[in-house]
């Protein structure tokens, strides 16, 4: 278990109580949490993928244009984008066509991801409209997404070197196999915190890996760095889905702009209610048992009640705070170079994401 964050050894092995683990420790070296600023620096960047995007758009069908936009104009964080654009980071205003290439390829994979992940989920809404399984039928969402898949696979076919194309088809086929076992997995309660990440680090941290890979090897980097941001954004996603599993049962609709509470509908077991089963009295897990395996259910307001009142939270919060260590760790040899201080706002940024929402601000 060489290279696993302390919270899975600590959980493995009982080394710890859950009060301690929920004792959220921050990474070291940190730069100074101004997100404003990292995303006016790559502002040139982005506009230069909104064009590319919408370059792209034409080379759908006339049939199903205005649905592949739907998806394609977004208000999104563009997150996986931007950690093209960090670790390839070659200075203020400089704009690489191969970056914003790769970004476009990436981001159509995971709009893919969420329109299937949608119909799934039985998701109606997403950033703050409907999902596209709303807008246009489950059945034409999922050839949708597919469509969209393709489409990311044959613009990465158009870089003169085949590792593009290798390593973004490689990476959808991880993630699909991901959402596969969760979706396989739904309803049992016996899933292993070990298969919890191997479900996470595929459908989620994938993307995020080969975004920073891409980044760092197309700016000409050296393969010493290629590999560190390879595993910086392999635990950055770890930590975002993690997250992510937490705002689903924490968070309100309103402010994060998509539907929540689909975890517990859906039966998918994620970290927080591992640690929720973990701390309750046994008639109560029972109740979250059959809610899970398609019961009677306990409501999504009942679970996010309980989660607080035993302090759950600040237990998954521990979570991501290691997966974001270790992020940062793999960083420290190469803290001269120009992307790591923007790689390492990345991970400030989550921070302060998950400070608003333990306090009930805004969140993203």
């Amino acid at each position: 278990m060489a290279g696993t964050a302390p919270y899975l050894l600590a959980i493995w092995g009982r080394q710890t109580s859950f009060r301690l683990m929920a004792i959220a420790v921050t990474p070291p070296g940190l730069p100074p949490q101004d997100f404003p600023e990292l995303f006016e620096r790559v502002r040139p960047q982005m506009a230069a993928l909104e064009l590319f995007m919408r370059r792209e758009l034409e080379q759908f069908e006339p049939e199903i244009r205005g649905m592949a936009a739907y998806c394609l104009d977004t208000i999104g964080k563009r997150l996986r984008p931007t950690l093209v654009f960090v670790s390839g980071w070659q200075g203020e205003g400089v704009v690489s066509d191969d970056l914003v290439r790769a970004a476009g390829v990436v981001e159509m994979v995971h709009l893919a991801t969420l329109v299937h992940d949608d119909i799934m989920d039985r998701a109606e809404i997403r950033r703050n409209r409907r999902t596209a399984a709303r807008e246009f039928g489950p059945d034409a969402a999922v050839l949708l997404g597919d469509a969209l898949f393709s489409q990311a696979l044959h613009v990465a076919s158009q870089f003169p070197t085949t590792e593009v194309c290798r390593l973004v088809s490689e990476s959808t086929r991880k993630v699909c196999s991901g959402e596969i076992m969760q979706t396989l997995r739904r309803h049992d309660i016996n899933i292993s915190l070990a298969e919890y990440r191997r479900m996470i680090d595929l459908k989620t941290a994938e993307l995020f890996r080969v975004s920073c890979f891409l980044g760092a090897r197309l700016s000409g980097h050296d393969a010493g760095f290629a590999s560190a941001a390879d595993r910086f954004g392999h635990h950055l996603g770890i930590a975002y889905q993690i997250y992510d599993d937490l705002v689903d049962f924490v968070g309100e609709e309103q402010r994060i702009g998509k539907t929540l509470g689909t975890d517990l509908a859906t039966g998918k077991l994620t970290l927080p209610l591992m640690l929720l089963l973990d701390r309750v009295a046994a008639e109560e897990r029972a109740a979250i048992v059959a809610a899970l395996r398609g019961g009677q259910p306990i409501g999504l307001a009942a679970s996010k009640q309980r989660m607080q009142e035993l302090g759950i939270a600040t237990g998954v919060v521990r979570a991501i705070d290691d997966e974001l260590a270790v992020a940062t760790q793999a960083l420290a040899p190469y803290a001269r170079l120009a992307p790591v201080p923007l790689m390492l706002q990345l991970c400030a940024m989550l921070h302060g994401q998950m400070a608003a929402l333990q306090q009930g601000g805004p969140v993203s």
